[in-house]
């Protein structure tokens, strides 16, 4: 289960609260993955900096709300004010390899990094899969400049060997605020259907729907019915749409495609193709706008995916165990085995984590596969991690391996308890008892001054 958000922010903060948003009170299965798909995140210079350094508030904050909830940010890229960024659940991290991330700047003649398209591509449980989120030029005449921007997206190419160019991925899914407006009609026109639900009169003048009967490259990409109020443009704080002396026409800018390799392949061979032999497939069970959300002048629109697969892979590279009881006082092992094709490194590390950790830098300490190792057979290897090492207090943590050649964790523990360093906890209650003993006269001093 896979949502999808795709939000211009306005240069706005975070609000206080996502929970309809990411759906996290939803009666059904919780989701596997969530791709959030940014546009005009605030990014005057000072702050593009001190981003590239840190982490952006945009990304603290939904580490901060998806972290407990047991989903670490897989990967994330950011090119000015567009963010991109991926969250999984943790059981699905040794089945993700490959991730790799691009940028393509369009605005200004690709100087810079205003419009353009932001990219994350992995292999998901064998199968290849891309996410691209875009902001493509604004008004109503630009139909053409948005089209041809979104070609020479398409046409990036991802660093390294054997990686598949966008079309050629498994699942492509192209979304964010590609700007097209509604066509010909006028705006009391566009108001009054949209005040009487009735959206589909305005479909067939949406300039995506046109450009895809026109353009051979746009029909491969399947779209869900847009059942709901155009979601731009609003006045902030509010459902009410442009008051404004431009008073901006309402229209779809904000969207959600896809498109599925197979189906396109085979869609000229009718007949030919049974479900049996696709291997991947998409089902959209939800594509909805949030108009609660009032911190800029777009709404926030989400697609809830299916993505059913038939692994490519079904067992991961390591597997890997902390040896016998753990405790802060004593020095622990860690057992692992790697299958027999797994491309090993001097530089792979084992690190231990808490169970509700952000990313995979957010660790609590770490041991070199190769050069902490103590013992090992054909079967496994061990490797130690000093006491001094692992955090007194204790607590529920993870391993994870680390793969250098490959770039992302390929091995996870399940969780499991470290008993407190018992020695350290009493010493510290002791001084604090000291301290608390002398608090009567501080407190008369304090009281006399």
């Amino acid at each position: 289960r896979l949502h999808l958000v795709t939000w211009n922010v306005g240069t706005a903060s975070p609000p206080p609260d996502v929970t309809s948003l990411l759906q996290l009170n939803s009666l059904g299965p919780t989701m596997d993955m969530y791709v959030i798909g940014l546009q005009e995140v605030n990014s005057r210079i000072t702050n593009f900096l001190s981003d590239l350094a840190f982490d952006d508030p945009w990304s603290i904050f939904f580490m901060t709300v998806l972290s407990p909830l047991g989903y670490i940010k897989l990967s994330s890229v950011r090119m000015q004010g567009l963010l991109l960024l991926i969250f999984v659940k943790h059981v699905h991290l040794p089945f993700i390899r490959d991730v790799h991330t691009h940028y393509t700047r369009t605005g200004l003649y690709g100087y810079w990094g205003n419009k353009g398209g932001v990219t994350i591509r992995m292999s998901l449980y064998g199968h290849t899969i891309c996410f691209m989120n875009c902001h493509l030029p604004a008004h109503m005449e630009n139909t053409e400049q948005r089209l041809d921007d979104f070609e020479k997206i398409l046409e990036m190419q991802f660093e390294g060997e054997d990686i598949p160019s966008t079309l050629d991925h498994d699942v492509l899914f192209w979304f964010g605020d590609l700007n097209f407006r509604i066509a010909d009609y006028g705006i009391h026109f566009v108001r009054e259907s949209i005040n009487n639900k009735r959206y589909n009169l305005l479909w067939e003048k949406d300039q995506l729907n046109m450009a895809k009967k026109k353009e051979a490259f746009l029909q491969e990409f399947i779209e869900g019915p847009l059942q709901f109020k155009p979601t731009y443009k609003f006045d902030l704080y509010s459902d009410v749409y442009d008051t404004s002396e431009k008073k901006r026409k309402p229209a779809w800018t904000d969207r959600i495609l896809w498109r599925v390799k197979n189906l396109c392949q085979h869609a000229s061979k009718e007949g030919e193709f049974s479900e049996e032999e696709q291997t991947i497939s998409v089902t959209l069970n939800n594509y909805i706008s949030h108009m609660s959300y009032g911190i800029s002048d777009h709404k926030p629109v989400t697609g809830t995916f299916g993505l059913e697969l038939k692994p490519l892979l079904s067992d991961p590279l390591v597997t890997l165990y902390p040896e016998g009881e753990w405790s802060a006082e004593h020095d622990v092992l860690i057992s692992y085995s790697a299958v027999p094709e797994f491309p090993s490194s001097a530089w792979d590390w084992i690190g231990l984590f808490k169970v509700a950790f952000r990313h995979v830098n957010d660790y609590d300490t770490y041991a070199w596969v190769e050069d902490d190792e103590i013992s090992s057979n054909k079967d496994s290897k061990q490797v130690y991690m000093s006491a001094a090492e692992i955090p007194d207090m204790g607590g529920e943590f993870l391993l994870c391996y680390y793969s250098n050649n490959l770039q992302s964790i390929v091995g996870i523990s399940q969780p499991f308890q470290i008993q407190p360093n018992r020695t350290l906890i009493e010493k510290d209650l002791s001084q604090e008892e000291n301290s608390w003993m002398q608090e009567p006269d501080n407190l008369e001093s304090h009281n006399e001054f």
